[in-house]
């Protein structure tokens, strides 16, 4: 009885941790993506990310304000050194999803620093919206990675827990996308 129940514990815990759906359908062309940018060659522009990357490699990085930790800034440190290894036009949006958009505009350039991302921009939704609502963003997934390239969804991938080394398979994505 005893390992019947460690066993059953188990599966839920693991199932837990596990992925979850979120993002766009993989083929789609991406919804607009108007946020505001709060780091970047576009700092404290609000612009739409998906007409700026047009046919370029990029994945987009949706964060869960709540539930940001040092696992998941370690995924993203990771994934933003890995991506010019797939591509030279690759690059990495991540947009917080908060409603808090004082914080949201305090923290994030900080976080930039900290982290010393080279090829990601930190941008959020400045209506103060958790968003976006039209790339099917779960609220499940604690952050959402979708690759996209030439214009259409390669990959998209949702997480409940996260870390670095979680960035082999976005990377993977993005090399298929490129046909690497």
């Amino acid at each position: 009885m005893t390992l019947v129940l460690a066993v059953l514990i188990g599966l839920v815990v693991s199932s837990a941790w596990a992925d979850v759906n979120s993002g766009p359908t993989v083929g789609e062309t991406p919804p607009a993506l108007k946020v505001l940018a709060l780091t970047g060659d576009e700092e404290y522009q609000e612009l739409d990310f998906r007409d700026e990357r047009k046919e370029k490699p990029t994945v987009y990085v949706f964060v869960r304000a709540d539930r940001f930790d040092r696992p998941m800034a370690r995924f993203l440190k990771t994934l933003d050194e890995k991506v010019k290894a797939v591509s030279d036009e690759a690059d990495v949006i991540a947009v917080w999803r908060t409603e808090d958009a004082q914080k949201t505009r305090e923290y994030l350039p900080r976080a930039k620093k900290s982290l010393q991302f080279r090829n990601t921009t930190l941008a959020y939704f400045p209506a103060g919206s958790p968003g976006p609502n039209d790339w099917a963003i779960t609220g499940e997934a604690f952050l959402t990675a979708v690759v996209v390239h030439q214009g259409k969804v390669a990959a998209s991938l949702g997480y409940v827990s996260v870390n670095e080394t979680d960035v082999p398979k976005v990377e993977e994505a993005l090399k298929k996308a490129v046909g690497k």
